[in-house]
């Protein structure tokens, strides 16, 4: 017998009907509507428009779809910041700021957000964003169609409500009660083009090469299969004259080629093929820019200090491999891993050891934890609890069944073999084996969403305030495509996580969030490895960059899309000089140098 509605659930089920008929909800009377127009800007009214930028990437993308199975691969922060969320925080000053909403005003509950869509906000096929868009993607992000349980979930616990008032005003509230930080932070969420998807049976399937309409400055325009990704500027970009996007964005294209072997791609870049080289590695920016292109001037380097959320970058642990299981095995390799010496001998000292899960969140930041040091006599007296107490003739320990104590660790990134290389070394002091797994970042971050790793070194990025849910509850262990991949299912951490999701206090929802970072700790899953506070990276002459070349939250320099999926944005701020261009490639042919140039910008430097 089907059971009626109780009379919240039939009020908020007529609502959301109501408004996807066009019917109007009433708006509160005591809304107080807020903007930001006052904010400096941070781009350079000298930028010149025009040419095409190129970069490369590792690996061809799985899918161009931005939810469901392989959605959140390397590719992902393109076709994510092809699609502008609500709002954005300021770089700098870090308040909020208009993207496609103009205008933004708080309930009186506590839980909901009123936006007014910017009336010149359109997709890029010529369509008015509107309400609509808002009330389908609610219901996209709650289907099973799209095939994403994560989504799912968040999209009916923590985002519970989406509210049309007509075709550009809207609400959205929250499953908890929030603070306005984190209403700010979780509420204002970047929209599907309702008039281009139709959800059916078979959407993950037959959508997985779809190019769909987009709300930000670049559209995908040229697809080569496993060889480049090409983006266009939109045509007549309904945001190119607003406060905060006016400099920005400046290329007319931007060309994304598959290049699968980083040195390869070096190779490219020093013959002018691409345009920049991310150089935070300390041997790119130490050894391999001793290059006749650095010395006679061709290519610049640039250092720039930031305060960007740093990402926990790390050993990750499967709690549901058997052998990971066992607590005393995971605490033993905190102990058995040489952080310290690869920091200093193959980093030059140049990054810093990562005590906790991420830091630079403030409050929300854990500084109490240090990482456990490297011991090998510690390390060998937790293998002994978990019976792995008799070396066998390797060094390796073994149990009483002779089963070896060995680690597989699948990473995604080459440049990172050497650093590996050194703490496997350094581990058979402890008796620990390891074995390393270098596979395909497209096909490793999938075996990792999949929980076929049994160790990954990774990171996830970071955000402004931690999240943890994904990561860290019960609901999403021991299932494919969640995040978290290291299967923790443990009550404690499960209860902590979900009242740091209801805390509606800042200060205590900071002080949970040094709690959970603390049980993280006692459960020993993640190996903290170290945080990066800058970013370096090489360019060519004719790519062009601010005096003050970033913002406080710049993770790259030459990121060409808006960077707002990390809730800031800061990209677009580069642009290419065709006159210098010309000058540059005609001092190649004539064997004429320029002056050598390295930038280091310590404006946003926390420890100078």
């Amino acid at each position: 017998m089907d059971m009626p509605l109780s009379l919240p659930r039939l009020t908020a089920a007529l609502a959301l009907c109501w408004a996807s008929l066009g019917w109007s909800a009433t708006l509160p009377p005591d809304l107080v509507w807020e903007t930001n127009g006052n904010d400096t800007t941070f781009a350079d009214p000298a930028a010149i428009p025009g040419g095409v930028f190129t970069t490369f990437m590792t690996s061809f993308p799985l899918t161009f779809r931005n939810y469901g199975p392989d959605a959140n691969g390397g590719f992902a922060a393109f076709l994510r910041d092809g699609r502008l969320p609500l709002l954005a925080s300021h770089p700098v000053s870090g308040k909020p700021i208009p993207m496609i909403a103009s205008q933004w005003a708080f309930g009186s509950d506590h839980k909901t957000m009123y936006f007014r869509i910017n009336p010149k906000a359109t997709w890029s096929d010529g369509e008015p964003i509107t309400a609509d868009d808002f009330l389908f993607t609610l219901k996209m992000l709650r289907g099973k169609e799209i095939g994403d349980p994560w989504y799912n979930n968040y999209y009916s616990t923590q985002i519970v409500d989406v509210t049309k008032f007509d075709d550009r005003t809207l609400s959205i509230t929250s499953g908890t009660e929030k603070s306005r930080e984190d209403l700010l932070d979780s509420l204002p969420f970047s929209p599907e083009p309702s008039h281009a998807i139709t959800l059916t049976p078979d959407w993950v399937k037959k959508t997985n090469w779809t190019v769909l309409p987009v709300s930000g400055a670049y559209r995908i325009s040229e697809v080569k299969k496993g060889k480049s990704i090409t983006f266009s500027k939109v045509k007549n970009w309904w945001g190119q004259n607003e406060r905060y996007f006016q400099h920005r964005f400046n290329v007319d294209q931007v060309r994304v080629l598959v290049l699968r072997d980083i040195n390869i791609a070096w190779q490219h870049f020093l013959r002018g093929d691409i345009d920049t080289f991310t150089m935070v590695i300390p041997a790119w920016w130490h050894d391999k820019s001793k290059t006749a292109e650095f010395r006679q001037g061709y290519i610049e380097r640039t250092w720039l200090y930031n305060q960007t959320p740093q990402s926990p970058m790390g050993l990750y642990l499967n709690n549901d491999d058997p052998l990971l299981g066992n607590i005393h095995v995971r605490t033993g390799i905190h102990y058995a891993l040489n952080v310290d010496k690869m920091l200093n001998q193959l980093l030059r000292g140049d990054y810093q050891r990562l005590n906790s899960y991420g830091s630079g969140q403030g409050l929300f930041t854990n500084t109490d934890l240090r990482a456990r040091p490297f011991d090998p006599k510690l390390a060998r007296a937790e293998f002994a609890k978990a019976g792995f107490d008799r070396p066998g003739p390797d060094g390796i320990l073994r149990n009483a069944a002779g089963t070896p104590l060995t680690l597989t660790v699948t990473y995604t990134t080459g440049e990172r073999t050497q650093r590996l290389t050194l703490l496997r070394e350094e581990a058979k002091k402890a008796g620990l084996g390891i074995e390393l797994n270098l596979m395909d970042a497209s096909a490793g971050f999938k075996a990792m969403r999949e929980k076929k790793h049994q160790s990954a070194w990774m990171a996830w990025s970071g955000s402004r305030y931690p999240a943890y849910w994904e990561f860290f509850h019960k609901v999403n262990a021991h299932q494919s495509q969640t995040n978290n991949i290291m299967n923790i299912d443990d009550e404690t951490m499960t209860a902590l996580v979900e009242r740091y999701d209801k805390e509606f206090d800042y200060a205590r929802k900071a002080e949970l969030s040094r709690q959970i970072q603390a049980r993280l700790y006692e459960l020993a899953s993640f190996v903290p490895a170290y945080q990066v506070p800058y970013t370096r990276e090489g360019a060519w002459r004719w790519v062009r960059l601010p005096k003050v070349p970033g913002t406080p939250q710049s993770d790259t320099l030459y990121w060409p899309l808006d960077g707002a999926s990390s809730g800031y944005s800061y990209g677009g701020l580069f642009w290419i000089d065709p006159r210098v261009k010309e000058e540059t490639r005609t001092a190649i042919k004539e064997g004429r140098a320029f002056e050598p140039v390295t930038r280091v910008d310590e404006t946003y430097r926390l420890d100078k």
